[in-house]
């Protein structure tokens, strides 16, 4: 069964962030995720998760300056003391939180920087935080991002996540799978899910185009639901689109496709 987890950065952002776990509750949901849950006190957020009986499944690390537009700093060799600080930071939210696993953005390699160079950097910061990680007993992921949505980014393809996760070696190292992402992408999501299911650690989904509820657009849900049971995927699958309306309102999709919101239900 296809368990379903609501992302709180972009689900119900009619809302104030702390006002966002009450309303994923009272939609069904057990189950969230937070790209960077930062701005507030974890204290305060995971008394809203014990309050709500919901559970946090991931968040990222920190990613650099989001707003001013940083993707990422991972792959940038003038910032490896700041990248392990985030490392120390996020696993004290994860603590807090109880969040098995988090999620590590490449980021885009700055100028100046070749690719070469900046996938060194990526793979000698994934060792080092995968190894912190281990100690505390959570999982740490890497997400290939769309280079149409981020130009530049460092991480695209399935291909590379394969060989950087071989290459690092380590047993807590896994892939997070964002079907929006692989599909803008031009990647055989039917023949790759399957094939790399070992190394899944998390699915997100968004349909295509303009990343909104799946039947939005063009991408066959019903497939591809079915794809991801038939598989043997046990993880979340995370709703990380952008809502075309107001959040509620259009999670019709998840009826329609013979979906279940949460155990609660």
């Amino acid at each position: 069964m296809i368990r379903l987890a609501a992302n709180l950065s972009l689900l119900f952002t009619e809302l104030p962030f702390m006002a966002r776990f009450e309303a994923a509750a009272n939609a069904g949901f057990t189950a969230v995720e937070t790209q960077f849950p930062y701005a507030w006190p974890a204290a305060r957020q995971a008394q809203a998760l014990e309050r709500l009986q919901l559970e946090q499944v991931l968040i990222n690390l920190p990613a650099g300056n989001w707003e001013a537009g940083e993707r990422g700093i991972a792959c940038d060799p003038s910032r490896v003391a700041e990248f392990r600080q985030g490392v120390e930071l996020a696993l004290e939210y994860a603590r807090v939180l109880n969040c098995p696993r988090l999620n590590c953005l490449a980021g885009v390699p700055p100028a100046g920087v070749s690719r070469e160079v900046a996938t060194a950097t990526f793979t000698a910061n994934l060792a080092y935080a995968a190894g912190r990680l281990a100690q505390a007993g959570r999982e740490l992921l890497i997400e290939p991002i769309n280079n149409h949505d981020i130009p530049g980014f460092l991480l695209t393809d399935m291909a590379q996540a394969v060989a950087i996760v071989q290459e690092v070696g380590a047993q807590n190292l896994r892939v997070q799978y964002d079907l929006y992402h692989r599909e803008r992408m031009g990647e055989a999501i039917s023949a790759d899910l399957p094939r790399h299911r070992a190394l899944i650690g998390h699915i997100q989904i968004a349909d295509v185009p303009g990343r909104h509820e799946p039947g939005s657009g063009a991408m066959d849900w019903d497939a591809l639901f079915a794809l991801i049971e038939a598989c043997g995927y046990q993880g979340w699958v995370s709703a990380e689109y952008l809502p075309a309306a107001e959040t509620a309102a259009g999670l019709g999709w998840i009826e329609r496709y013979g979906l279940r919101r949460a155990a609660r239900e």
